[in-house]
């Protein structure tokens, strides 16, 4: 059985217009867009394209605690081949771990030590 479960519950992620904002607020169910001081602020697009990538070429993400310091690297070798995270390690295994600063959720995939690089 296959379970799909959102990356980060509550999140819907969308490309729209700033002047659009206010449409998307009254669709049913929507709560709110994310934003700094009550205004919406986009997500950094290499922070979205990153997890898709991770989703489209790995699919083995797990949820991770939010991390915002730590080694910064990019994945120069396989599958995640240019996508950049912060390397942790946990019982002998590399993760990378992928953040959405902006709503502070982590996830994190399995990596080869020997396949990133420090940037």
């Amino acid at each position: 059985m296959i379970v799909n479960l959102p990356l980060f519950p509550g999140y819907v992620f969308i490309r729209i217009h700033p002047h659009e904002g206010m449409r998307v607020v009254k669709t049913s169910g929507v709560v709110g867009l994310v934003g700094i001081h009550g205004q919406p602020t986009a997500i950094a697009d290499q922070e979205i394209e990153s997890l898709r990538q991770c989703v489209l070429r790995d699919g083995n993400i797990q949820p991770h605690p939010y991390l915002s310091i730590g080694r910064r690297v990019r994945v120069k070798n396989g599958p995640l081949a240019e996508t950049e995270g912060i390397l942790s390690r946990r019982k002998g295994r590399f993760r990378l771990v992928l953040s959405v600063h902006l709503i502070e959720r982590s996830v994190a995939v399995e990596v080869d030590a020997a396949d990133v690089q420090p940037i």
